[in-house]
C-alpha cells in the first residue's frame, strides 16, 4: 500500500515537473502581451504584480496589416496541406501496400534537411520566372514540409489496416483506386485528421520561407513578430501580443482535433 502511494505521489511530481516545463513559456509569454516594457525587463522577474495593459495588442493590430497576414497564412496553409493530401495520400497508400521503404526513407530525409538548403534554389527558380511574391511561391515551399509529413503520418496509419480488407474489395471487382476512394480513406479519418492537423500548424508556424520568398502582398503572420525587432531595441510587448495571436488559431486547432490526432498517431504506432 505504501509503495502504490509512493509510486503515485512519485508519477504526480514527474507529470507536474514535466507540465511547468511545457506549460511556463506559454504562461510568461501570456502574462508578457499585457505588461509594459519596464515590466517585461524587471528583475527579479514580475510574474504577478504588474498593472496589466491593453496597449501592446492596440499597436500590433493598429501598427501591423493583421487581418491580411491572418488572410495570407490561412490561404497558404489551407491550400499546401490541401494539395499535399491529394499527392500525399496516394503515395503513402501506396507505400504502405507496396513496402516501399525506400522511398518513404527518402522522403523523410526531404523533410530532416535544413529548410535553408531548399531556399537559395527556390528563390532563384521564383525570381526567375517572376512568382516572388505570390501565393505560388509560398504554397510550393510549404509544401516541402507539409508534403512529407503526410506521407510519413499516412504510410503508417495505412501499414496498420488490415490488408484483407483490400483484397475483399478487390475479389468483388473494385478497383485500387476504387477501394483507397471508397473503404481505406474513410477508415483511414483519424490518421488523416492527425496530418491535416500537423501540417497546417507547421505551415503556419513556417518563418524562413515567408521572410525571403515574400513581400507586402504575401507576408504572414510569423513575419509579424519580426516586424517588432529592430537594431536599436526589441518591442517585447508587442512581440508577445503577437505571438498570442498567431498561437491561439493553432491552438484552437488543436484542441478541436485533439481526439482524432492522438487516436491517429497511436493506430499509426501499431505496425509499420
Amino acid at each position: 500500500m505504501k509503495q502504490r502511494l509512493a509510486g503515485r505521489i512519485l508519477a504526480s511530481t514527474l507529470i507536474f515537473l514535466v507540465a511547468l516545463v511545457i506549460l511556463f513559456p506559454f504562461f510568461w509569454i501570456l502574462t508578457s502581451s499585457f505588461k509594459r516594457q519596464v515590466d517585461i525587463v524587471a528583475s527579479p522577474p514580475r510574474l504577478f504584480s504588474f498593472a496589466p495593459v491593453l496597449a501592446n495588442y492596440v499597436r500590433v493590430f493598429a501598427e501591423q496589416n493583421f487581418p491580411r497576414y491572418f488572410l495570407n497564412s490561412t490561404v497558404i496553409g489551407a491550400t499546401s496541406v490541401a494539395a499535399s493530401l491529394l499527392l500525399g495520400l496516394p503515395a503513402a497508400y501506396s507505400i504502405a501496400r507496396f513496402r516501399q521503404r525506400r522511398l518513404s526513407v527518402f522522403i523523410l530525409v526531404a523533410r530532416l534537411l535544413p529548410g535553408i538548403s531548399f531556399l537559395m534554389p527556390w528563390y532563384i527558380l521564383f525570381s526567375r520566372l517572376h512568382l516572388m511574391d505570390t501565393y505560388v511561391a509560398l504554397v510550393l515551399s510549404h509544401m516541402l514540409i507539409v508534403l512529407p509529413v503526410v506521407v510519413w503520418v499516412m504510410s503508417s496509419y495505412f501499414a496498420s489496416i488490415p490488408v484483407e480488407i483490400d483484397e475483399s474489395a478487390m475479389v468483388d471487382g473494385a478497383t485500387r483506386q476504387r477501394t483507397m476512394l471508397s473503404l481505406i480513406l474513410p477508415i483511414a479519418g483519424p490518421g488523416i485528421a492527425t496530418a491535416t492537423t500537423l501540417s497546417f500548424i507547421f505551415s503556419w508556424n513556417n518563418f524562413l520561407f515567408s521572410q525571403v520568398l515574400s513581400m507586402e502582398k504575401t507576408r504572414t503572420l510569423p513575419i509579424a513578430v519580426y516586424n517588432f525587432v529592430s537594431y536599436a531595441e526589441v518591442d517585447w510587448g508587442a512581440v508577445m501580443a503577437a505571438a498570442v495571436a498567431i498561437m491561439t488559431p493553432a491552438i484552437i486547432l488543436t484542441m478541436i482535433f485533439q481526439k482524432y490526432v492522438v487516436q491517429g498517431l497511436t493506430l499509426g504506432a501499431v505496425k509499420g
